[in-house]
This record gives structure tokens, C-alpha cells and sequence, in this order.
């Protein structure tokens, strides 16, 4: 299985051993699938707040799991009422409650973006293990998008984080074999962790280690094109900002987020950009 792409059962409804959403509707009833639908985009919001808090003590060194939510402003610990993703910063108009501090965007866009990544997921693979195992992806991946922006490092905690997902897409994504996963490990970080070594400041650790976990969860073949997209996404971004004197060309960028958006793009929509690719030239 060198060039062949394999497409996931999760779009071929009806597909044998996997329920997809067009099957859910079918076998469950449209008003029950409304409530499912509910509880995912819930789901995705409640995930996301979560995963708020993890990106703003993470890189303190805070425990995100003991001390409730507090504003940074005031210190004061926020109410249970205040918490609800999204409604609460509408409701609030996107200040605190006490110290009227501007609570910042960033924060309902996330627990946003957890339901429609939650929903997307859904979307595509159904009730499948394939939509939790993706969706927890992406969800990690979004977190060690705005840590690198905000620090310039990827904590190794996420990296860690991710080892679970990746040993679980053995059994997601069975058409991925598991010589093709060690390949991949492989297949991109060995490189970069040369050039790192050949130029000084060329690719972080954090980097490295993120392509060696993911390239193991993506195979080899999809590992290649997260890296494709990568450079297509960071070498955009890069130009437009020396264009625009926004940086120098020798300040250091971030290189992590279009890892990740890399990965992610990979992950779901990998197999069939590789079948166009490949059918482009048969």
C-alpha cells in the first residue's frame, strides 16, 4: 500500500462496522439525532472553555485542574452563572462582572470553535470512535496553536497529551498500517531534527517532537502532505509579514500553528486531497 489512499469508511454511508451520520439517521430517527446533535455542540463548547483554562496557566505552571476560573483583572473567582461558553460573554458583553475588565475574544471564539470542531467531527465520521479520536486531535492541536503564538513553545504536556490519540488511531484508522505509522514518526521529524542541528534555531523541539507523535498517528503518506501544508501556510504567513515590515527576516516565527493546521487538514481531509493529487495524473 505504497500510493494507495485509502478513503475512510466514515464517508461511505452504510459502510460495514461503521455508523455514519447518514446511517444515524436512518436507524435513530430524525428528532432523536436533533438531541445528539445538541449535546455534541454542548459537547464542543464545554471542551473548549476547558481548554481556555489550559491555555491560559499551562504555560504559569498553574495546576488548570484545582483552583477555579478567576479573572485576571480583579482576581475574583467567576460565578457558575458567568461560565456558560459563549452565552455568559454575550450576556456579559464581554467584560467581568466585578472589576468590568474587557474579557478577551479570544476566549468565546475557542469555546466556538470546540462546537463546531465537535460538530465537524460529527459530521463526517458519525457515531464512530474516529469522531472522538479526531476531534480530541484538534482540540490539543488548537491548544498548542495559541500557547506557541502567546510563548513561542509547545509544552511537552501536549505533546504527551497526544500519545493517547495516536495509539488509539491504530484501531480508527485500521487502512493505515502500523509500519506505515513508524515510518511516519520518522518520515519528518528525523529530518528536521538534522537541520535543527545543521542551522541553529531552524525548527524547535517543540516542533520536532510534534511532528514525530502526529506523524506516527498520520502514516507516512499523510505525514508528508501535514508538512506540505505546513510549509504552504507558515511560508505564506512569512512573506506576507516581511511584505508588510511586520517582521525582519531574521526574527524567529512560530512555525507551530501551520504544523498544526497542517495535521488537522491531514487527519480528516488527507486520504481524499492525496486521491485527487494522484488522480490528477492517471
Amino acid at each position: 500500500m505504497i500510493f494507495k489512499a485509502c478513503r475512510p469508511p466514515a464517508f461511505e454511508a452504510g459502510g460495514e462496522g461503521h455508523c455514519g451520520l447518514s446511517d444515524c439517521r436512518a436507524r435513530m430517527g430524525h428528532d432523536y439525532l436533533i438531541w445528539i446533535w445538541i449535546w455534541v455542540i454542548v459537547f464542543g463548547a464545554c471542551v473548549g472553555s476547558f481548554l481556555n483554562v489550559v491555555i491560559a496557566r499551562l504555560p504559569k505552571g498553574e495546576f488548570f485542574s484545582k483552583a477555579r476560573s478567576y479573572c485576571p483583572g480583579c482576581g475574583k473567582t467567576i460565578r457558575w452563572f458567568d461560565l456558560f461558553p459563549v452565552i455568559s460573554y454575550i450576556v456579559l458583553k464581554g467584560r467581568c462582572r466585578d472589576c468590568k475588565a474587557r474579557i478577551p475574544v479570544r476566549l468565546p471564539f475557542v469555546e466556538a470553535a470546540g462546537a463546531l470542531l465537535a460538530s465537524g467531527c460529527f459530521w463526517i465520521y458519525g457515531i464512530d470512535i474516529r469522531s472522538a479520536l479526531a476531534f480530541g486531535v484538534v482540540m490539543i492541536l488548537l491548544a498548542v496553536s495559541l500557547i506557541d503564538l502567546d510563548t513561542t513553545e509547545i509544552p511537552d504536556s501536549l505533546i504527551i497529551a497526544l500519545i493517547p490519540f495516536a495509539a488509539g488511531a491504530i484501531w480508527g484508522w485500521q487502512e493505515i498500517a502500523v509500519t506505515e505509522r513508524a515510518i511516519g514518526f520518522f518520515a519528518i521529524s528525523l529530518p528536521m531534527l538534522l537541520i535543527s542541528l545543521v542551522i541553529s534555531g531552524a525548527f524547535g523541539g517543540g516542533d520536532i517532537k510534534l511532528m514525530a507523535v502526529c506523524g506516527f498517528l498520520l502514516g507516512w503518506q499523510n505525514a508528508l502532505l501535514a508538512f506540505f501544508i505546513a510549509l504552504l501556510l507558515g511560508g505564506g504567513y512569512a512573506i506576507f509579514l516581511m511584505a508588510s515590515r511586520r517582521r525582519g527576516r531574521k526574527e524567529h516565527m512560530v512555525f507551530g500553528p501551520a504544523l498544526c493546521a497542517g495535521i488537522a487538514i491531514a487527519l480528516i481531509f488527507g486520504n481524499e486531497i492525496i486521491d485527487f493529487y494522484i488522480h490528477l495524473f492517471i
